[in-house]
């Protein structure tokens, strides 16, 4: 527990004599970030977190909660800045939970990303140095990382009888109001400002949600970069809007071709309802990946990052090393993006995946691009390549591929791949930790590291994208 105003004893050799206070003040050496993109430090024995502060900052913070043997603290000022420390592009960087790294040059983010990385393999696999640095690439950056997402979601509250929109704050559901991201498409300013002059003008309700009240709870904007057009998507805890031929006129003006509502009166942090109203224009839009395009719902799962996801994709396929031979299997397949660069060059693949809407995305995309050495299943990954490999005893899988949730991919799903013992299995992963964990599974079941690729699709957060290569050894 944190403490409130109290003395917290140091019991670490070398300082059993001392002790903290809240709100304390004390200087610290900023060396390391956590996973979260917090500042590390240490002192009087504690590991310190501090919230905007960058590695080689020299600081002055305030104790706020202590723990057993680590602490958090508040940045009071910069005594002496890392020569990595830049200005935030954006006025509500440190205060929004959207961004964690603005503060930082981006090479700098880059670095720390490849250790974050090496960090998880070597601590949670168990890999050795030398066979880490054998199998490490430099993570791949952006040419330009501003404005780069594809996909915005902002909250919707009021402040003194007004509605307002932006982002959460960091750990909580307080919407910081901001129209305008530095790293999202430019032109959901003037989509995010008509919305809110619509509600002014027809008295329309931001959704409370202490209370349960309200109309507007999230305004989804998707961009196309291919089309160059936007969607548009009101999250709301009702049925209708009133006066939406109205709006759409003015989002007409800001290139929207696509504009909907999703029902959502239920109460928690599920952000879409699972009903969808079409109310103007197209129902999709399209984005397009290397020589592939992909329609998209305001459902869909796509990457945020156009750019980078082709760059991701190819990367697979090259590590996939296919020759137009090989039997894939792409589990967590999503809307078919994977699955669909791969069937450019394999033989025959298999996409899964367990939410059907995703599989009729997926089968009109291959639809739609002509693609027809692919075929999608709807259901659990692990029982379908089980059902597969025991209706097909003579055929073998050469090539796995998954990509699975942040959490990781399902022990089941990992036996089952261990059980079909394909050559090679390509893992893409949007968490360090839980690939770490996994790739660890999968070395016991035989498989060895050769590969290890980040590359960076959310600059200025603490995320990193990671694909690797694992092959089965013949023991």
């Amino acid at each position: 527990m944190g403490i409130k105003g109290k003395e917290k004893k140091i019991s670490e050799p070398g300082h059993e004599n001392m002790t903290m206070r809240k709100n304390e003040e004390f200087e610290l050496l900023i060396t390391d970030y956590s996973s979260e993109g917090l500042g590390l430090g240490r002192y009087a024995g504690f590991v310190w977190f501090v919230k905007d502060t960058v590695i080689g900052d020299r600081v002055k913070v305030s104790a706020m909660k202590i723990k057993r043997n680590y602490g958090y603290a508040r940045l009071v000022a910069i005594l002496e800045a890392s020569r990595d420390r830049v200005d935030a592009f954006c006025p509500v960087a440190r205060s929004c939970g959207g961004c964690q790294l603005q503060e930082v040059e981006y090479g700098a983010q880059l670095r720390f990303k490849e250790s974050r990385v090496k960090q998880s393999l070597r601590r949670i696999a168990g890999i050795e140095e030398s066979k880490l640095e054998e199998a490490f690439r430099s993570v791949l950056g952006m040419d330009d990382p501003m404005h780069y997402r594809n996909k915005a979601v902002y909250p919707v509250a009021e402040r003194d009888g007004k509605p307002v929109a932006g982002f959460f704050a960091a750990r909580t559901h307080r919407v910081i109001p901001c129209s305008e991201c530095g790293i999202g498409a430019p032109e959901n300013k003037h989509v995010v400002e008509a919305v809110l002059e619509w509600m002014e003008r027809f008295q329309v309700r931001a959704y409370d949600e202490a209370r349960h009240m309200g109309l507007i709870r999230h305004i989804l904007i998707r961009k196309s970069f291919f089309r160059d057009c936007l969607m548009v998507c009101l999250i709301i805890n009702g049925d209708s809007i009133p006066e939406s031929e109205s709006l759409w006129e003015k989002l007409k003006e800001y290139k929207t071709s696509s504009f909907s509502i999703s029902i959502q009166k239920e109460k928690g942090n599920v952000i879409l309802g699972k009903k969808f109203i079409h109310l103007y224009g197209e129902e999709r839009i399209e984005e397009r990946l290397g020589d592939i395009v992909f329609q998209i719902s305001p459902a869909s799962f796509f990457q945020v990052n156009t750019a980078q996801a082709g760059v991701l994709y190819q990367k697979a396929v090259e590590l996939a090393g296919l020759t137009g031979k090989e039997t894939v299997w792409d589990l967590y397949c999503g809307t078919g993006t994977i699955s669909l660069f791969m069937a450019r060059k394999a033989g025959q693949v298999y996409g899964a995946e367990i939410v059907p809407e995703a599989i009729e995305d997926a089968r009109m995309n291959a639809l739609r691009n002509g693609i027809q050495n692919v075929e999608f299943f709807a259901g659990s990954a692990d029982i379908l390549l089980e059902e597969w490999s025991s209706w097909n005893p003579d055929k073998k899988i050469d090539v796995i591929c998954l990509d699975p949730p942040r959490k990781g991919s399902s022990q089941r799903c990992l036996d089952a791949i261990i059980k079909a013992s394909p050559e090679k299995i390509v893992y893409i992963s949007c968490n360090p930790e839980s690939l770490a964990r996994d790739i660890s599974y999968l070395h016991e079941g035989g498989y060895e590291l050769e590969v290890v690729q980040p590359v960076d699709l959310f600059p200025f957060t603490c995320h990193v994208e990671t694909v690797v290569l694992l092959t089965r050894q013949n023991t």
